[in-house]
């Protein structure tokens, strides 16, 4: 028979619980920021539990990124050795992989200078987001790409530089031509409809991030939940939803790149292509 107090205790653990829970029980950095709380208990900006379980999970992808920089900074400072291609999949060759295929992807949408330009915005949003994707496949971690805290942050960091930059590569005043439409008396409603679709677009990039890795994480909990008890199939069985997994993991960091590189090579083109 089951034990009572078991359940209510299993029962009254909060949700998205994880091993940062843990820490974050005793740091309360919540409280120490001084946020607010409501009726219904203590709530962020977007929603969710204020006890900032992605903050935690953002801040150890960064520290893995800083390992992972590190390593490839070590064998990649001798040049003699580092064209020497090595015999087997490593951090710096994982890493050159990566970074070399961001490129490549950038580079074919809007030119190789300006992608060699942009390569740190869009490069370290990939790093970030498929690192933060591949903790959710972890037991026991979350990945913080499924709070919208986090995905709205990024997405409002690629809004912000779209037009930026946009406004610094053709003025502001040819930048905000092309909001207006080719046609003199259509310019208010096609400004308007502009408008509303550069308006969404940071809201896309975070939705879609935050609702994917959120069920995705959900699915892989519940599945992996239903076939623990049954050890012998726990390994054939888990494999193909590891594999669907993994799928999601680098589909969503695929996306969230290739649809900044599109708004922002839109914003730096020249406006007589309009």
């Amino acid at each position: 028979m089951a034990d009572p107090n078991a359940a209510e205790a299993a029962s009254s653990l909060p949700d998205h619980y994880s091993w940062f829970s843990v820490i974050d029980q005793n740091v309360h950095l919540g409280d120490k920021l001084g946020w607010p709380f409501n009726d219904e208990g203590q709530r962020w900006f977007f929603g969710g539990d204020i006890h900032l379980l992605h903050v935690w999970a953002f801040g150890f992808v960064v520290l893995l990124l800083l390992l992972f920089g590190l390593a490839t900074r070590r064998n990649v400072a001798d040049p003699e050795e580092a064209v020497v291609p090595q015999d087997k999949l490593t951090v710096s060759n994982f890493v050159e992989l990566m970074t070399s295929g961001v490129y490549n992807m950038m580079a074919a949408m809007m030119g190789k200078e300006a992608a060699k330009y942009f390569l740190p915005l869009i490069g370290t949003c990939a790093f970030v987001i498929f690192f933060s994707n591949v903790l959710g496949l972890i037991p026991g971690f979350l990945p913080p790409t499924d709070s919208l805290n986090t995905t709205a942050a990024m997405a409002i960091v690629i809004f912000i530089a779209t037009h930026v930059y946009g406004i610094k590569k053709q003025g502001f005043v040819n930048y905000f031509k092309h909001f207006m439409g080719p046609v003199i008396w259509l310019a208010p409603l096609i400004f308007v409809i502009e408008l509303i679709s550069h308006l969404v677009r940071p809201v896309t990039l975070a939705v879609r991030l935050t609702a994917n890795m959120f069920a995705d994480h959900a699915v892989l909990t519940v599945f992996i939940g239903l076939l623990l008890p049954t050890v012998v199939w726990f390994l054939p069985l888990a494999l193909p939803v590891y594999i669907l997994g993994c799928v999601v993991v680098t589909v969503q960091t695929l996306v969230f790149c290739l649809l900044s590189t599109v708004y922002i090579s839109m914003a730096i083109e020249d406006t007589h292509a309009h």
